[in-house]
């Protein structure tokens, strides 16, 4: 636990999923660190990263309350957190070969998480089968598909392209997915 003061900059702040009281943050300082608004004179440190590198990203995933997602600054891979088990990220995601800038948890299904890079991919991931990417959608390259990063969320526009990915992910059921 934490006097609830941070003493550097924070660059990112998510709201639990169905909370109307418990928040978390991340920043300068390389740690999550969680808020109840009925005590915000605490916090509760869940993860640090190592050497305190800044966390600059933070979401929460849209099915399951129990897990967050992160980005270091300058790093190629995302960690997934579940705040269960502080301290120790759940799964790391490496396969890109640049500094990972954007993600974002899939709203229908609690095991897929995209992730976006400086080496011009779109990668999506099947926490399910961790940490191997969904076959057949791994890579989609950005010129191929204008999208918008923004610092908070990635969205795609609507194309074709993004359309038959959306419908692959949507409707062919997974190997690993139970239908």
């Amino acid at each position: 636990d934490d006097d609830g003061e941070t003493h550097e900059q924070v660059y990112d702040v998510a709201w639990a999923l169905k909370s109307e009281v418990l928040f978390a943050s991340v920043g300068a300082d390389g740690s999550v660190r969680m808020f109840d608004l009925r005590n915000l004179e605490h916090s509760s440190i869940i993860y640090e990263s190592e050497n305190s590198t800044p966390l600059l990203r933070l979401v929460w995933n849209k099915q399951d309350p129990n897990y967050v997602a992160t980005l270091q600054m300058d790093h190629k891979e995302a960690i997934v957190l579940d705040i269960r088990v502080p301290s120790k990220p759940c799964c790391v995601l490496k396969n890109h070969n640049a500094c990972v800038n954007a993600l974002a948890w899939a709203p229908h299904s609690s095991c897929h998480i995209c992730t976006a890079g400086d080496d011009k991919q779109t990668l999506i991931w099947d926490l399910q089968a961790m940490p191997a990417p969904i076959e057949g959608a791994l890579r989609v390259e950005r010129s191929l598909l204008p999208f918008s990063l923004r610092p908070r969320m990635f969205l795609p526009t609507y194309t074709s392209c993004l359309l038959v990915l959306i419908t692959l992910l949507c409707t062919r059921p997974h190997p690993r997915i139970p239908s």
